[in-house]
């Protein structure tokens, strides 16, 4: 996953929920003009901060329709809930959205939590996470291998038959993200089949997963190297004033489901911005995604390139 200017990345997850399409799609577009590497939105059903009974857009189509409106930045789901759709299926849809996006397309995938939105429309859930994670590692063996332009049939727990994958994708090595920290499965199953990984959580619990996954890539043979880190860093709000850049994060929070506000936020100047991201860095993790909620506030977009970006140029 190549890097458009040099040194750190900067990823946008704008949030899909608590907004109407025009300002979701306009915040897709600013993000790949302000010159962010990725662009990210949520794969879920209902809103998943405060209340969960409000609008949701869904994130296929939401990058279905990114990829026609914007020219750089990559593009994925932070990341796929696996037991909403096959996997053969989704290899495909992937595919499709990397001939739309001219080969920007990144497969996010992750074994889902939310229990509600899973039980309202009637999907699959599974009995444990354990049940839901045996399922993602066999649907991850299924997408590489359709994406690598091979016939993989289902072993367990899915029926697909030597299924191909035609045509191929734009990019060579279309890249597969697995999110979560889960340290006996979920990292295992990205040293197997990921391109790239997702934690979050803090620096020292990402220094502690890091860790985990370079052991496991050592018992599979992976080379660690391979696989490109990023990070959830949270929300973001950039001010001069970091009491400012409070108020702001608590009305946007507000505006979302009423929901409590998140503590450990990037909020406050880009200095103090900065510094939180700094300690990343020396542990490979070099890509950090962003959350923007609706209504995706246009001065913090800026300025995590513009002034927080420069700052880290250097580390």
């Amino acid at each position: 996953m190549t890097d458009r200017t040099g040194g750190a990345k900067f990823g946008a997850i704008t949030w899909n929920q608590y907004t109407d399409w025009q300002a979701l799609r306009d915040a897709g577009i600013r993000a790949d003009t302000l010159g962010y590497d990725s662009i990210w939105t949520w794969d879920h059903l209902y809103p998943i901060v405060g209340s969960d009974d409000g609008p949701i857009f869904e994130g296929w189509l939401t990058l279905a329709a990114w990829a026609e409106a914007t020219e750089h930045a990559r593009i994925g789901l932070m990341v796929g809930a696996n037991p909403f759709r096959n996997p053969a299926l989704v290899a495909k849809m992937a595919t499709t959205l990397d001939h739309i996006s001219n080969g920007r397309a990144v497969l996010g995938i992750g074994g889902a939590w939310f229990e509600t939105e899973h039980r309202a429309y009637g999907l699959e859930f599974g009995g444990s996470p354990g049940e839901r994670l045996r399922w993602l590692e066999e649907a991850a063996k299924i997408m590489r291998g359709m994406l690598h332009g091979e016939r993989p049939s289902g072993e367990r727990f899915y029926t697909t038959h030597e299924v191909r994958n035609d045509p191929a994708p734009v990019q060579e090595r279309l890249p597969i993200l697995i999110g979560g920290g889960g340290e006996r499965k979920t990292l295992r199953i990205v040293a197997r089949y990921a391109d790239a990984c997702n934690v979050g959580g803090g620096f020292d619990n990402v220094k502690r997963k890091d860790e985990i996954l370079r052991r496991h890539c050592d018992e599979v043979g992976r080379d660690e190297s391979e696989i490109e880190r990023t990070v959830g860093v949270g929300m973001a709000v950039i001010r001069d004033d970091p009491a400012e850049a409070r108020r702001v994060a608590d009305a946007i929070f507000e505006r979302n489901g009423k929901a409590e506000p998140w503590k450990n936020q990037l909020l406050g100047t880009p200095e103090q911005v900065a510094d939180t991201l700094r300690p990343y860095l020396d542990i490979g993790f070099r890509h950090f995604i962003v959350g923007f909620p609706a209504p995706y506030d246009a001065e913090s977009m800026e300025r995590m390139i513009t002034d927080v970006k420069p700052l880290l140029s250097g580390a």
